[in-house]
């Protein structure tokens, strides 16, 4: 079966190259480009956009589900998309649905159709704006909406604007490269209050988890341009952000393919990329990892084996000073998420604290939107997972209150939310952030 998955793999990537320029650096940044042309939108016809009509996703339904399945998605017959202990979203290949729904049949385990032709789901997803507006917005001084998804470009565009126009408060800068020589930008918002408390906050691991830099931004944007109306909250601690963390795979997810989950790595032609949440140093290559480049989960060749995981954890480590929270976004599932993820039963000494301040922030979103958020343990509530970002933050980096949170929804779109439901998501987001920053307070 690899055999067929490395030759249909070869023929995808080899119809790729002959449609490229045969300059043999076409494909090598220009170390003297400057940033904006390494992540603007001119590299959008690189490579042809692949098509997900006829692919479905399904609601499954069982005890013990994900052992069900796993061998199907090991082979590459189905894709894991979200998963617990009772149900998972599995993603079908159009080629691949006649066999899942028989093997699902023939097992009498029961599933709905979640998303009926994915391709459908992904061209409503994220409806382009007009002329006009985009004109309109671009006289404000940048591009971000939150109405819509946007580009790598326009995410880090805002970020320089809110450094020109709030220069007493924000600092952008970089905390490293990306493989393909991206920078990771980061932006402080500083609280001008000497020995304060630090904050980090991250999104964009996971490249077509697009709510999740959507969120971050709008965060950032009630931080800085709405700043008096959450101060009473935010003064006194410093925000560390980086919106996203992956910005190669966030880019390829634009012009290549949108469900595309890892980085960009090269280390395996035919399977590039490397899952970087399963990348992080603390407890590496564990549980719900692989060592097979092809899977989705995989781990890369070792602890940090990524420039990207690599630049963030070494910019936390010489920031981690009086940082108290570590809060990483991820898509679906509304959950709260708190370590370890590692192995099931293994909780750090002061989880009734991160439970009791989880719970708050759950408490807080459902006040403010009435969604329902999960709280809990990821390995016991979800599955075990090793290599994570909060797994590391809580038991390398020793930040107090680590968390993850996944996102909206809680399977009718999955990856592919509508970008009319970014505004109510960050809402939620943000205010799970500031009821973080309350414990924060409490904290010596």
């Amino acid at each position: 079966m690899k055999i067929v998955q490395y030759c249909l793999v070869f023929i995808y990537y080899f119809t790729v190259a002959i449609s490229r320029p045969s300059d043999e650096n076409s494909d090598k940044l220009d170390e003297t480009k400057s940033d904006l042309d390494i992540n603007s939108d001119s590299n959008q016809n690189v490579t042809e956009k692949v098509s997900y009509s006829g692919a479905q996703v399904l609601n499954v339904y069982a005890e013990n589900v994900k052992e069900l399945l796993d061998d199907l998605i090991a082979k590459g017959d189905a894709e894991e998309w979200s998963s617990n202990k009772t149900h998972l979203d599995v993603f079908v290949p159009k080629d691949k649905v006649p066999k899942i729904k028989s093997y699902l049949a023939e097992k009498n385990i029961n599933y709905k159709i979640m998303i009926e032709n994915v391709q459908d789901a992904i061209d409503s997803e994220n409806p382009p704006i007009s002329d006009e507006e985009d004109e309109f917005e671009g006289r404000k001084g940048h591009k971000m909406t939150w109405r819509s998804y946007h580009r790598l470009s326009d995410i880090y565009g805002y970020l320089d604007y809110l450094a020109e126009t709030y220069p007493d408060t924000v600092t952008v800068g970089s905390v490293g490269n990306s493989v393909e020589g991206r920078q990771i930008k980061y932006i402080r918002i500083s609280s001008g209050k000497p020995n304060a408390k630090k904050f980090w906050l991250d999104g964009g691991i996971h490249a077509r988890e697009w709510i999740s830099p959507a969120t971050v931004t709008y965060i950032i944007s009630e931080f800085v341009e709405n700043r008096d109306k959450h101060l009473p909250v935010i003064d006194g601690i410093d925000f560390y952000i980086v919106p996203v963390v992956n910005p190669d795979g966030y880019e390829y997810t634009h012009y290549g393919q949108r469900l595309w989950r890892k980085n960009r790595s090269k280390g395996n032609y035919f399977c590039p990329g490397t899952d970087l949440n399963r990348n992080w140093g603390y407890m590496w290559g564990g549980q719900g990892t692989s060592g097979d480049n092809c899977r989705e989960i995989y781990r890369g060749t070792g602890p940090f084996s990524e420039p990207e995981t690599r630049s963030v954890s070494n910019f936390v480590l010489n920031n981690k000073d009086n940082m108290k929270a570590f809060i990483t976004f991820h898509s679906y599932g509304q959950y709260i998420l708190i370590p370890y993820g590692y192995k099931t039963g293994v909780l750090p000494p002061d989880f009734n604290e991160l439970e009791r301040v989880a719970r708050k922030a759950a408490l807080a979103i459902k006040s403010s939107s009435g969604a329902s958020y999960s709280v809990g343990n990821s390995a016991k509530l979800l599955y075990a997972a090793s290599g994570g970002a909060d797994d590391w933050a809580k038991g390398s980096a020793g930040i107090k209150y680590a968390y993850t949170i996944e996102l909206r929804d809680q399977g009718s779109f999955g990856f592919v939310l509508p970008a009319q439901y970014i505004i109510p998501t960050a809402k939620e987001a943000l205010a799970a952030v500031k009821t973080v920053a309350t414990a924060i307070h409490e904290t010596n």
